[in-house]
């Protein structure tokens, strides 16, 4: 039985929980090459003090280690969040077949929101891109995620009240 795209989306929202649950900001990613799961992450930059700790980059490292090469000419990589500038760039050098992702981020996306690098032509490598895959369940952890930060934030600068 083969899976869909909402399939392997499902496990790199499965990847945003775990990050969440370390208080990263919940985003996940898992690499597929031949509908093998080759590599999976999530964001690490606060536990690894790693400003290039994305998911996706991380899950595409792993991926690389995993089938012993850079370029993952077969690999389709499944991100809850549009991927950034560093990320698209990453997924160009690599030669990454497939970006799937769940919604747009409109601060940061270089994949269709601010910029289209995967596909720009001036390059010697294009992405194809499917975007939206459950796209309001990643935008919702997101939310969730953030949401609970500014309260955890209001509640540790609100003045104490009177006794």
């Amino acid at each position: 039985m083969s899976l869909t795209d909402t399939d392997y989306m499902q496990m790199a929202l499965a990847e945003a929980a775990k990050a969440q649950h370390r208080g990263e900001v919940p985003v996940g990613a898992v690499v597929v090459v031949h509908e093998q799961v080759v590599a999976v992450g999530y964001n690490e930059r606060e536990l690894a003090h790693d400003p290039t700790a994305h998911a996706e980059l991380l899950a595409m490292r792993r991926a690389a280690q995993a089938l012993g090469h850079w370029r993952l000419c077969d690999a389709d990589v499944y991100v809850t969040l549009e991927p950034c500038p560093m990320c698209a760039g990453a997924m160009i050098n690599a030669r990454v077949k497939r970006v799937i992702y769940g919604c747009d981020d409109p601060k940061a996306g270089a994949v269709r929101s601010l910029y289209q690098l995967v596909e720009d032509p001036r390059f010697n490598h294009r992405v194809q891109v499917v975007s939206g895959v459950l796209a309001e369940e990643s935008s919702a952890i997101l939310k969730s995620f953030f949401a609970d930060l500014r309260a955890k934030r209001a509640a540790v600068t609100e003045p104490l009240p009177d006794p």
